[in-house]
């Protein structure tokens, strides 16, 4: 009975390691809205290079004329290498502002997904299309 039990366990150990990475990495169209668009104009916070997406963090005037913490989703740094930008080429620009297209979260919350990013000198990098994404994985 010990030995059922114990195979058991693993069996389900084994399921939730397998599983909890594919949860990690959502459909762009599960999370954000791809009939609405969403520009942001602010400054750029920071810059967390990691996988699946890279994440920024800006400031932005939200749509009472506040300011709000904006938390936005890119595409995965292996897209933005193949187009030869890299951390670097994010972080020297934090403390300046930017101008982000994108898609705003379904929830309606201070969460977008970044299609587009205008640096402070006009530099532009455009992020990957929800079919280049998926081919990432």
């Amino acid at each position: 009975m010990k030995y059922r039990t114990l195979i058991a366990v693993a069996a389900v150990a084994v399921a939730v390691a397998v599983t909890v990475p594919v949860a990690a990495h959502h459909s762009i169209s599960a999370v954000f809205d791809t009939q609405k668009k969403v520009t942001l104009s602010g400054e750029l916070l920071a810059v967390d290079w990691v996988n699946p997406h890279i994440q920024l963090r800006m400031k932005s005037k939200g749509a009472n004329g506040a300011m709000e913490t904006w938390r936005v989703e890119g595409s995965p740094p292996s897209w933005y290498r193949r187009t030869g930008a890299n951390k670097a080429t994010f972080a020297k620009h934090v403390g300046e502002t930017v101008t982000i297209n994108g898609l705003p979260a379904k929830d309606a919350s201070s969460y977008g997904y970044m299609q587009r990013i205008t640096f402070a000198n006009g530099d532009t990098i455009e992020g990957a299309s929800a079919s280049d994404v998926s081919k990432e994985k």
